[in-house]
């Protein structure tokens, strides 16, 4: 990461692979420690096995299922046991809706076929343990004058699409919320971001079964270079933005390449609007 004095410390929720592997291990190879939480452990150990022996050094694994009570505090007080701070998170972690049914992009699923237990699990998995890790790290983020909050949500249309009645109103929740943390982070040196790949991407939470060409999808490490601009001290003062990762050019220098890929966080532009009595 550029212009960085010391090392940074990062958090990166489901970071075991996909979208959250190659973040990881961007992160990594910018010289940052990281922190990668997942449930899934044999992924971590994996992901942990092929980086080189300076990397596996700056990485902690973190396997947990960061919904259950006490997990959040648990991950905060690993990264601070290992590494003493905390100064960038990455909202990643996220299911999609073939955890309910895997043919969903050919059958697409009904509100009414959505379980209440459906309905509350992906809430916490998607919104609620952003929530939680947030309102852990701002505090120390703020002291310090220095920290980058990263949410990785969903583009504007899936929130709204038909056949994602679980997935679309959770990510947009999390975003209306990245609105409010970065309103609320003002002035103190943290930032909060919205960071989206902008397509349908090759990761797990396309099901096979959906019948996209793979190799024609974006690919995970299309995140990389917009999050380490996000997260380095260039970008100090950007704050309730979205950036679309398919519109961020490498070939143009990363301020340039920001203006081009960035837009208010979603429904932003409209909070400026007068309140009329009704």
């Amino acid at each position: 990461m550029p212009d960085t004095p010391t090392q940074r410390v990062a958090i990166v929720t489901g970071g075991a692979k996909g979208i959250g592997g190659a973040m990881v291990r961007g992160l990594l190879g910018a010289g940052a420690a990281v922190v990668a939480a997942d449930r899934d452990a044999p992924a971590l150990a994996a992901l942990a096995e092929g980086l080189d022996a300076a990397a596996g050094e700056r990485l902690l694994t973190h396997a947990a299922d960061l919904t259950a009570p006490g997990a959040a505090e648990a991950l905060v007080e690993a990264a601070h046991a290992r590494f003493g701070r905390v100064d960038i998170l990455v909202n990643n972690a996220g299911i999609g809706m073939g955890m309910i049914r895997p043919d969903n992009w050919k059958n697409p699923i009904k509100f009414w076929e959505v379980t209440p237990e459906q309905w509350r699990r992906f809430l916490e998995v998607n919104a609620t343990i952003a929530f939680l890790l947030s309102r852990l790290v701002a505090p120390a983020m703020a002291r310090q004058g220095f920290g980058r909050i990263v949410n990785v949500t969903t583009s504007l249309g899936t929130m709204m699409r038909a056949g994602s009645p679980t997935y679309g109103p959770s990510k947009a929740a999390f975003e209306a919320l990245a609105a409010i943390m970065a309103a609320d982070l003002g002035g103190t040196g943290v930032t909060c971001n919205v960071l989206v790949p902008g397509g349908v991407t090759n990761t797990a939470m396309v099901p096979q079964e959906a019948g996209f060409d793979r190799a024609r999808m974006f690919q995970p490490e299309i995140m990389v270079p917009p999050l380490l601009w996000l997260v380095s001290d260039a970008a100090a003062g950007v704050t309730a933005r979205r950036f679309l990762a398919a519109h961020w050019d490498p070939a143009l220098p990363p301020g340039q390449a920001a203006e081009r890929a960035g837009a208010p966080i979603a429904w932003t532009a409209l909070a400026v609007l007068p309140i009329v009595p009704t």
